[in-house]
């Protein structure tokens, strides 16, 4: 097998982006239902809002005339999204039915981890997940 160099060294992965068409209604979900903590954003000439996961970023743009945003806002594990790795899955699943939250529900899929995958208002789709190892006993608290 022949020996390549590798050029690009990553560190991390610093930001997602993604638009929303929405401001007040996207970061209600962000905020309110996603429980992220939002962070100062750069004076840019167009609104958006900017998320902070442990040194990682979600950037939301608005831009209602995106060509990403989804027309189909329908739940499927198979379309683009990105994932976070939540501590509980039936703490951060009865949160999300508590707040009427349309989910899809994946605890014993085969990539290994439990998924609840959810869309923001836009259709953006989202997974929250544990390692299967480590799915907790739902216990009625």
């Amino acid at each position: 097998m022949k020996e390549v160099k590798i050029l690009i060294k990553y560190k991390s992965l610093h930001h997602v982006s993604l638009t929303v068409t929405d401001l007040e209604r996207a970061n209600d979900f962000y905020r309110r239902i996603l429980c992220l903590k939002e962070v100062a954003r750069p004076d840019f000439d167009f609104p958006g809002a900017w998320f902070e996961i442990d040194g990682q970023q979600i950037h939301l743009i608005v831009d209602p005339s995106s060509q990403t945003i989804r027309q189909d806002k329908s739940l499927s594990s198979r379309e683009g999204h990105f994932a976070l790795r939540v501590e509980n899955y039936y703490d951060t699943l009865n949160w999300l039915k508590q707040n009427e939250v349309e989910i899809l529900e994946n605890p014993n899929g085969k990539s290994g981890f439990a998924q609840i995958f959810c869309g923001d208002p836009d259709g953006n789709l989202i997974e929250l997940n544990v390692e299967q190892k480590d799915l907790k006993v739902e216990t009625n608290s």
